[in-house]
């Protein structure tokens, strides 16, 4: 069943379940309000009677003088029995019927409200006990017909049933125009989701006008949100993929031409070492991949033992002056002693990575500068180069997995992946710590990596 048959038949069963409980109390008021009616004017003619009657004596015997029935209207049946259950008085309109209008009442010594059918006749029968000298003589019966009250609960009833189906049917039409209504924004997203997925086109938004602060505004902000991380997804993710397989080619290419070569001319050293500098660079490509798979399902641990920063920057200063080849100076700056929880290997691999990356954009004869300082209670290690700096509006993005500044600014002979600052980034966040990139297009760029102290994360554990 769809939503909107559902709303529908909500709609129409709250409005049943309302009219059912207003007609069935409207039905019990009038019924209760008609049978009163009637009980007080048959109460009003028994007290009228007992009131005009009389008792006289003769020797030991007491006698009840009746006055004339004829009083009661034609719509009111009086009969008068004596204790020995013989009529003894009964109103004109009776005619010669002579039956107890109630026969069971007249064994009760109270007074007594009863429905009674007579023939087909519905009655209203008060029964009245005549008590003379505290004792009882007889009873008085007065009954009133019912047909105007079964004439009203009747056509009530009617009213009710054809009002309430009349209700019924107009509050659907209108409950499925209203969620037809309601819902027509639904459709509207709907159809707009399928075109996007037939046409592979996430670029695509609602442009549906709605308020904003509505439930409607709010799916409608939400899904064009959701479409805005996926396309931002799947652009980079099809960037990432164009650009592993450029780097996947060149090596395969440059190990296959030199395969070639050894093929046509025999093995010499430089060939051999080319082949090796490839096979070296897609290994480290296939483990950065590998390493951001595995932090990505979080099914990469890290140590946690103490850490001297200062050591692990030493380490990577000479690595990176072997790195830069003379082509860029890496120079030490200031080093305080420091010592941090953490994984040692993962640590110098985050620092290495920021060197690598500086060294990358830091053209011929430049600067890169390794430096490390302590700040109140965190390790401040910092990574500055003399590149061409980063663009203020790539500079928020640096640190995305496969993001890359435009490749018409990258040098053509090193270049990566962009997974090298994404790596760096999960580890930093992984160890408590922030990283930090600041940049002026032309002066170069600065990475900060801020860590906890040994002592501090201890205190904060």
């Amino acid at each position: 069943m769809s939503l909107r048959a559902r709303l529908t038949l909500a709609y129409s069963a709250v409005l049943a379940g309302v009219l059912l409980v207003f007609g069935a109390a409207l039905y019990l008021i009038l019924s209760f309000s008609l049978i009163i009616q009637i009980d007080q004017t048959l109460a009003r003619s028994a007290e009228e009677i007992l009131r005009t009657s009389r008792v006289t004596t003769q020797r030991d015997l007491r006698i009840l003088t009746l006055p004339s029935l004829q009083f009661a209207s034609s719509n009111v049946y009086v009969q008068v029995w004596n204790a020995e259950g013989a009529l003894i008085a009964s109103s004109s309109n009776m005619g010669a019927f002579e039956q107890p209008l109630d026969a069971l009442s007249l064994q009760e010594p109270t007074q007594q409200f009863r429905d009674v059918r007579v023939g087909e006749v519905h009655l209203r029968v008060l029964t009245v006990p005549v008590v003379l000298a505290s004792e009882p003589s007889g009873f008085l019966q007065l009954a009133a017909p019912m047909a105007v009250v079964d004439r009203a609960r009747e056509s009530l009833l009617i009213f009710l049933a054809v009002g309430g189906a009349l209700a019924l049917l107009i509050a659907a039409g209108l409950g499925s125009w209203t969620a037809r209504r309601a819902l027509r924004p639904l459709d509207t997203i709907t159809e707009t989701a399928l075109q996007i997925t037939r046409a592979d086109d996430l670029s695509r938004r609602i442009t549906l006008e709605a308020p904003p602060a509505s439930e409607v505004g709010r799916l409608i902000r939400a899904f064009n949100e959701t479409l805005e991380r996926l396309e931002a997804l799947f652009t980079s993710q099809r960037r990432f993929l164009a650009d592993v397989s450029h780097e996947l080619r060149t090596p395969l290419t440059a190990i296959r031409g030199n395969v070639d070569l050894i093929r046509r001319m025999g093995a010499d050293p430089e060939s051999l070492e080319a082949i090796q500098s490839e096979a070296d660079r897609l290994i480290r490509l296939v483990g950065d991949l590998l390493l951001l798979a595995q932090a990505e399902t979080g099914n990469l641990p890290l140590a946690r033992a103490p850490v001297e920063v200062d050591t692990v920057l030493l380490e990577v200063f000479q690595q990176g002056r072997v790195l830069a080849q003379e082509r860029v100076e890496v120079v030490l700056g200031d080093l305080d002693q420091a010592l941090v929880m953490g994984d040692r290997d993962r640590l110098k691999q985050l620092f290495l990575n920021l060197v690598a990356n500086a060294i990358q954009y830091t053209p011929h004869h430049g600067r890169v500068t390794l430096g490390m300082k302590l700040v109140g209670e965190w390790v401040h290690v910092s990574v500055a180069d003399t590149g061409p700096g980063i663009p203020a509006d790539e500079l928020p993005h640096v640190f995305e997995r496969f993001y890359r500044v435009d490749k018409s600014r990258r040098r053509p002979s090193l270049g990566g992946a962009g997974l090298g600052l994404s790596i760096a980034y999960w580890i930093t966040r992984n160890h408590g710590g922030r990283i930090e990139a600041a940049s002026e297009t032309g002066k170069g760029s600065t990475f900060s990596v801020w860590l906890p102290l040994a002592s501090s994360k201890a205190g904060n554990d």
